[in-house]
């Protein structure tokens, strides 16, 4: 039967006959959806995914992660409990790490020393992106003199030594966990007001930022829901990047004995305490610097994997 064009233009969809469509089944075909539509943190994720490396990186940390929680909790040995019998145990099953020159049990210490170094690599980064985001956003936002003053002031601190003004912060407030935290923060972040500024000022010519700020939006509004939200890719990979730079500078500083003050032992005390003894007993150093290491390891992976997932035309 023949349909006039104005029939069918009166007719619903569903009564359609299905010669219009051609065989049922092309016309179930057409209507089946290739793959669930996914948002773009979907996307992300789903490509991470894939990174082997990366997600071998991110077990590692959420192992690591639960370890320093729970076995300190559940172990017989404290990470300030002597045991005389022990002084520089070799591994065994009785220390699964050793012991130390005074009978404390080393894997519970690196355990004790993975909460602190862990503390001070997200704290630090957290802060550091917060910083980074507020100035970059500013300075690339406003332009003109504020532009010029803002990142001048981020050329000078960069150029400044970073171990003198750690120094100087460590001497005035002591050897505690806060001042390492506040060492680190001070200049670490001039990375990341560069790497958002560069984003700012790319975006801020927008289309939608431009409709948003005719329709009257003020410039905290454009920056917090238009702007930084859409560069969070690059803030993203800049502070996974950002935590094991700052947990491998505080082991250097606690290395070189201007980190955590004993007894408490971040992973840098540790080698630092076991460097005089390594000819003898070198698995005081070793265990630790393996720590530090997979830690740093892992978090390069997921840095990579993440780049890699937020923008894939970076893959090489």
């Amino acid at each position: 039967m023949q349909y006039a064009d104005t029939d069918l233009r009166s007719m619903r969809y569903e009564d359609l006959p299905a010669s219009v469509f051609g065989p049922a089944e092309k016309r179930d075909d057409t209507e089946q959806i290739a793959r669930p539509s996914l948002t773009y943190w979907h996307d992300v994720w789903r490509r991470f995914r894939k990174n082997k490396l990366a997600m071998i990186g991110l077990g590692f940390i959420l192992i690591m992660t639960i370890a320093c929680i729970l076995v300190p909790m559940l172990s017989v040995y404290s990470y300030d409990g002597m045991d005389y019998t022990s002084m520089n145990a070799a591994p065994s099953w009785k220390h699964l790490c050793g012991a130390d020159f005074m009978g404390r049990d080393l894997f519970i210490r690196i355990m004790y020393g993975a909460r602190i170094s862990l503390t001070i690599g997200l704290v630090a980064a957290a802060i550091n992106m917060v910083i980074g985001v507020t100035v970059g956003g500013v300075s690339g936002y406003c332009g003109g003199y504020t532009d010029i003053v803002i990142m001048r002031i981020v050329d000078i601190l960069s150029s400044l030594p970073s171990l003198l003004y750690i120094l100087l912060i460590m001497l005035l407030l002591g050897k505690s966990l806060t001042s390492v935290i506040i060492a680190l923060c001070f200049t670490s972040w001039t990375g990341t007001a560069r790497v958002v500024r560069n984003e700012v000022l790319r975006l801020k010519q927008s289309e939608y930022v431009l409709a948003a700020r005719l329709a009257g939006a003020r410039t905290p509004h454009l920056l917090l829901r238009h702007l930084v939200p859409n560069a969070m890719g690059p803030i993203i990979v800049s502070t996974a990047f950002m935590i094991p730079n700052a947990i491998f500078s505080e082991a250097f500083l606690a290395f070189l004995g201007i980190g955590i003050e004993l007894p408490k032992a971040s992973w840098g005390t540790l080698a630092n305490g076991g460097i005089k003894d390594m000819a003898s007993y070198p698995h005081l150093v070793i265990f630790p610097i393996i720590a530090i290491c997979l830690t740093m390891f892992s978090f390069n992976f997921i840095g990579d994997g993440l780049r890699d997932a937020l923008d894939p035309r970076l893959k090489h």
